[in-house]
């Protein structure tokens, strides 16, 4: 009760001020006109600048990971202001607390909190307050377009034109009503005047900003919805792009770092001579868990690193293991006591009822890393009492407060540089970056900037992993073939239960979740929990249509009400032909999955190597996420998620043993390669529903829509992935 309380509370306190750092916070909007309004420009509501000479500057508080996001919320920022296309520009938000995004804190409240009501009616003056006391400025939850676009920038766009347009009603002594905009400029047509943004500027800047404002209806839309080319990508192609691994500045040197293997663990001791011995090596740092040596170029600092032989504790852990970890889960689950429950009906009277078939089934799930094209790799310069830190994090105001309580200094004393992200998927995120402590230590220890790398083999073992995690599923038939009962026991530090919900019309459902914690580093992997219980419940929906002798898409259907579910379902199906005949050899599988308000359905054709390993050929993926705002950033977010849950479920595992990581790079911990990737059609659906979420949908249903093939081919069932391993056995 005190829990609850404390959750509705703080919803209760963060739902209050959605726009006081965007709209009317005296501080705030202060701070932030002096970050960006420089010569001849004028700031808006923080996120937006726009200068006298027609530029238009949004200040994104999202963080380019390769997404394509910080161009869809210029469209929708741009569709709203009526501005010039050709003039306007997305860069990074400052990571100062004047662009903490209060639209992001308010939107995730009210999906976690459970009470959108609540929370979207509360009165709007302290969430910005709250959002700046969490250095809010993550890029992550697939919310970038549906949080801080849509009810952020939109709003914002729309708020600055009517007070431009006010503005040049006062400056042409006309009615705003006979006033329109376009292309940066206010017109009035009875006259044939006009007026540029850039004139109105300073004045519209000085105005209150309405947050009571229309939002253009679809139809009249001239940017959103449309493949408008991404602003990130010319520079990635010539190689101007700048990400944390390319920073240099003068003088600097590199430095790599060797951690406790068994997470956990400290360093007991080292001795440094071996790696000062060694060319270029200029310093041996220790840190509690770890151990630094810094160089003046990284192939000396990994060098002087691996010459070490540094002795580490094993914190209690050394017997940890990935057998001992699903044993500990199945003995949760066999004491029967869950941690949470959520669901509807007496499933223990309905599991007993006569005339019912009885299913059941265990699944199993290893730890899988983020697999980041770019390592990590973070630059420190302590000077003159003031701390700089350069590198691409998802929550560049977190990492700065990271770095300075590492530091040990004063917010004000540090800056974070935001940079491009070479992929994250959520490792980035400021629960486990442990690179900014480091990396602010050994700054607080040099005279000159230094340059932190974690090796590929230090970023593979010492990950912060979607969590390995088992469930037993249990479910009954009736005489008509539809399921009566459903029992999910799930294992695994978080539950997950409200952001993957469970769709299917069942008259008694029970998701019960069972708190085991490891040694490891768990976080937030993309698409978060909605992986595992995607393929735990399509999986097991395919063995219960096996059961009631029923074709998979079929049965579906027959346990989903008409709406966004079942359109999704019949779309997917139809296109993929679905029980139209296949070549020799080959055979599909289907999977839907809800998640981030977003549904996807694929459809997976695949045949098996003759060494038994899975080869998929097509793939078919119908997509609800409501409006689309760049279809075809859109189409690559859903390839991309599609194609990296077919390379998770094929062949992905970290395993332990002693406590320990045994995977070390891409030689052993398997990622899908381009030439087994399939081809893919991708189409959305715009059923009307609310924005939903785009990076992260498209991975779940890939996994098991690709078991369910194998299952249609071979006849037997892979319940515990890698389905690697099983092509082994």
């Amino acid at each position: 009760m005190i829990r609850r309380t404390f959750l509705i509370g703080g919803a209760a306190l963060v739902g209050g001020g959605i726009f006081a750092v965007q709209y009317g916070d005296s501080s705030a909007k202060s701070q932030a006109a002096k970050l960006t309004d420089g010569k001849g420009g004028h700031n808006f509501g923080t996120w937006l600048r726009i200068g006298e000479d027609d530029t238009v500057t949004i200040y994104s508080p999202h963080t380019d990971i390769g997404q394509g996001s910080n161009t869809g919320l210029a469209q929708m920022l741009a569709e709203e202001l009526d501005a010039d296309w050709s003039k306007l520009s997305v860069v990074s938000a400052p990571a100062e607390a004047a662009f903490a995004n209060a639209v992001l804190g308010k939107g995730f409240l009210s999906e976690m909190s459970g009470y959108p009501g609540i929370i979207g009616a509360m009165p709007m003056s302290l969430l910005g307050m709250v959002a700046r006391q969490m250095n809010l400025q993550i890029t992550g939850g697939s919310s970038a377009l549906r949080f801080t676009g849509q009810q952020g920038l939109r709003v914002l766009g729309a708020g600055t034109r009517a007070a431009l347009m006010e503005t040049a009603a006062g400056r042409m002594g006309v009615p705003a009503d006979e006033l329109t905009t376009a292309d940066g400029k206010v017109v009035h047509a009875k006259s044939g005047k006009s007026l540029r943004y850039g004139e109105l500027a300073a004045e519209a800047a000085t105005r209150s900003l309405s947050t009571k404002v229309a939002l253009k209806d679809p139809k009249d839309f001239k940017h959103m919805g449309k493949s408008i080319p991404r602003f990130d990508i010319p520079a990635k192609v010539n190689g101007t792009a700048q990400y944390g691994m390319d920073v240099i500045k003068p003088g600097m040197r590199v430095a790599t770092v060797i951690a406790a293997p068994v997470r956990g663990g400290k360093l007991e001791s080292v001795d440094p001579k071996p790696a000062l011995a060694i060319a270029g090596v200029e310093k041996v740092i220790n840190l509690e868990s770890a151990v630094v040596v810094v160089a003046k170029g990284y192939w000396q600092a990994l060098k002087g690193a691996r010459a070490l032989a540094p002795k580490f504790s094993d914190g209690g852990h050394g017997l940890m293991s990935t057998a001992t970890i699903f044993a500990e889960q199945d003995k949760l689950r066999a004491d029967g006591k869950p941690d949470k429950t959520v669901g509807e009906g007496d499933v223990d009277a309905a599991l007993k009822a006569d005339n019912v078939k009885l299913l059941d089934a265990d699944y199993k799930m290893p730890f899988l890393h983020h697999a980041m094209m770019e390592p990590f790799a973070l630059t420190a310069h302590y000077k003159d009492g003031h701390l700089d830190v350069w590198g691409g994090m998802q929550d560049p105001l977190g990492a700065k407060a990271a770095a300075a309580s590492a530091a040990g200094l004063g917010a004000d004393k540090v800056t974070f540089h935001p940079m491009l992200i070479g992929g994250s998927f959520g490792r980035r995120l400021p629960m486990y970056m442990e690179i900014v402590d480091q990396v602010a230590r050994v700054a607080m220890q040099v005279p000159f900037p230094v340059k932190l790398i974690w090796s590929r083999e230090e970023e593979v073992s010492q990950g912060a992993y979607r969590p390995q995690s088992s469930a037993k599923l249990t479910a009954a038939l009736g005489p008509d073939g539809k399921i009566t009962a459903w029992r999910n026991d799930f294992a695994q530090p978080e539950d997950g239960l409200r952001e993957v919900p469970f769709f299917y019309d069942v008259p008694a459902v029970a998701r019960r979740h069972f708190k085991q914690v490891s040694n490891q580093t768990v976080g937030a992997w993309r698409s978060v929990n909605a992986t595992q219980h995607g393929f735990t419940t399509e999986s097991f929906m395919d063995e219960l249509a096996h059961l009631a002798g029923a074709d998979p898409v079929e049965f579906r259907l027959k346990h989903l009400k008409p709406g966004r579910h079942r359109t999704v379902l019949e779309e997917v199906a139809k296109r993929s032909g679905w029980g139209s005949p296949l070549e020799p050899g080959r055979a599909r599988g289907v999977a839907v999955v809800e998640c981030f308000n977003t549904i996807v359905g694929q459809v997976i054709e695949a045949s098996l190597a003759e060494d038994g390993t899975p080869k998929v050929h097509k793939a078919w993926a119908v997509v609800d996420c409501g409006m689309v705002v760049n279809p075809t950033a859109a189409e690559g977010q859903i390839l991309g998620g599609l194609v990296m849950g077919l390379s998770s479920g094929i062949g992905e595992a970290i395993t332990l043993d002693k406590g320990a990581v045994l995977q070390s790079n891409f030689s052993d911990y398997e990622v899908l390669k381009l030439a087994n990737a399939p081809t893919v059609d991708v189409h959305f659906i715009n059923s009307g529903a609310e924005m939903g979420g785009i990076g992260e949908p498209g991975l779940p249903p890939a996994t098991p829509a690709l078991t369910n093939a194998l299952f249609a081919l071979t006849g037997k069932r892979v319940r515990s992935l890698p389905i690697k391993d099983q092509a082994k056995a």
